[in-house]
């Protein structure tokens, strides 16, 4: 889950055709629906697995200052749910005609919710990604497209160095109760990454992966 959220956890890599038959990356902004579904389409490359991994977070309690509040709302929303709604509406084509598979990063938040102070905004998001994973695949199934979700734990990313840094506290808090004493790592989101997006998983769907470190176990 992440510590920390930034304007940039809009921004996502959408493929583009390049030299020699490869794709090359595009930043677009996951919350706009038509800057997606008006380039993508059912049209162009095809591509079978579509992974939905951008989000943000926020620090500020439910009784916080009120703008706050609303503006982390909107935000977060926007981005960490809508954004994976208008990208997977945006490829439903390509992966229905190729019976593809979506991977969702949830999150422990999918369950719980983290009082570190912690935005309620991420925790319903994430529920709510939890929910759309397992509503697309009820009505994918008959598609041969399969959709799952994958729960990190606290994973060091980039985003959240400077709050791990300047903040070992609440990374204590995260690791008290997590078995395995330790923080994730990027690679660990790989494996069963690879897993979900493969033929090894062709009889999973709607179901998510913890990657949590055994976080929910206590």
């Amino acid at each position: 889950m992440p510590i920390r959220g930034s304007p940039n956890g809009a921004r996502h890599t959408r493929p583009q055709p390049g030299r020699g038959g490869r794709d090359r990356p595009e930043q677009v902004v996951v919350i706009d629906w038509n800057d997606w579904s008006s380039s993508i389409g059912t049209g162009g490359r095809h591509h079978p697995v579509r992974a939905n991994n951008a989000g943000i977070n926020r620090r500020n309690a439910f009784t916080a200052d009120p703008e706050a509040v609303f503006k982390d709302w909107q935000d977060i929303m926007a981005i960490n749910l809508n954004g994976v709604f208008n990208v997977t509406h945006a490829f439903l084509g390509q992966l229905r005609a190729t019976k593809g598979r979506i991977v969702n990063i949830g999150s422990i938040q999918s369950f719980v919710h983290v009082r570190t102070p912690n935005s309620p905004a991420y925790t319903t998001s994430k529920h709510g990604v939890l929910g759309f994973t397992r509503a697309l695949a009820a009505e994918l199934g008959k598609d041969g497209v399969r959709v799952n979700a994958i729960g990190p734990g606290l994973i060091e990313t980039p985003l959240n160095e400077q709050v791990r840094a300047n903040n070992p506290e609440l990374v204590k808090t995260f690791l008290d109760h997590t078995p395995l004493g330790r923080t994730g790592k990027p690679e660990d989101i790989v494996g069963p990454a690879i897993f979900l997006a493969s033929d090894l998983s062709a009889y999973v769907t709607g179901s998510i992966i913890m990657a949590d470190g055994g976080y929910r176990t206590i």
